[in-house]
């Protein structure tokens, strides 16, 4: 049970990195890295967190376009 309880801890960690990563190669392609993203989301005040962002770089494309160009 110890490894259990753990690994519940783990995996949130395991799942932000993968959020980050899905994030980071979302942004490349529009020239900004992932820090810079980030740093400028919170100058504008938009408070997506990052599995949303996530999901909308990896299935909703042109909605994280649009998110990507109000940051710029």
């Amino acid at each position: 049970m110890g490894y259990a309880y753990r690994d519940r801890k783990k995996k949130k960690g395991l799942f932000r990195a993968l959020w980050i990563q899905r994030i980071n190669a979302g942004v490349r392609q529009y020239d900004m890295s992932y820090s810079e993203f980030i740093g400028k989301l919170d100058k504008k005040g938009i408070t997506l967190n990052r599995k949303t962002l996530a999901d909308l770089a990896m299935n909703h494309t042109e909605a994280f376009k649009a998110i990507v160009e109000t940051v710029k």
